[in-house]
């Protein structure tokens, strides 16, 4: 298969599965290396929000501080890439970011009357669109008394700079029983659904592949 004719072949993907958490598509006539090449931007090289920066304003929790800042960050968050852009290729070019790259995210406990779960779901955001896929996700444990206040911002990155952005919670690739057939598995993570990031994924390994081809045309050059 020559550059050319690779975003062509995976323009035509066939669906055996899918729900709202996971789909199997069929990849046949597609070399090794390509479909591999996919599998992995399908995991981890699709762009998706993660909590990037806390402020800690009040922690009297037993949850040190870093570690607040870590569980908050592995919460999966609700990801719109047409509305947001990631923070390399925004027009602000901004250090602090702007609305079109970075969502403020807040969280008041209150004191704690009793002890009690602080949950996802007290996690309030600017921006209806990007908030955590689930209401149930457990942050920490407040006794009587303890209390937490934070302010955080969530950007939009790929798991290869950290597993928190990771797209898909697992990506397989397997053989089936004709030759120069395989399944691609995919399960979200609940940021996009799975077939988004497949084609986001198509996208992005035939950009790559473009970009490739375009440097060693600059070589023979």
């Amino acid at each position: 298969m020559h550059f050319d004719d690779f975003q062509q072949d995976l323009s035509s993907l066939d669906v055996i599965s899918k729900d709202s958490e996971k789909i199997a598509i069929k990849l046949k006539g597609v070399p090794l290396q390509y479909a591999n090449a996919l599998r992995r931007v399908c995991l981890n090289g699709v762009p998706v929000f993660a909590i990037d920066t806390v402020d800690i304003i009040q922690n009297t929790s037993v949850l040190p501080d870093e570690g607040l800042a870590h569980r908050l960050g592995l919460i999966p968050l609700k990801t719109d890439l047409k509305r947001f852009n990631e923070p390399s290729k925004c027009d602000c070019q901004s250090e602090s970011g702007c609305s079109n790259c970075k969502v403020l995210l807040v969280l008041d406990s209150g004191e704690a009357e009793e002890s009690r779960s602080v949950l996802s779901s007290e996690l309030s955001s600017e921006d209806e669109t990007v908030k955590p896929t689930s209401d149930k996700i457990p942050i920490v444990q407040l006794a009587p008394g303890q209390q937490i206040k934070i302010e955080c911002y969530a950007r939009l990155g790929r798991g290869t700079e950290h597993a928190k952005w990771n797209s898909s919670n697992l990506a397989t690739l397997t053989d089936t029983n004709k030759d120069d057939e395989k399944i691609l598995t995919v399960e979200s993570t609940g940021a996009l659904n799975p077939e988004q990031i497949v084609l986001e994924g198509v996208e992005e390994v035939s950009r790559r592949v473009v970009e490739f081809k375009d440097m060693i045309n600059n070589i023979e050059a």
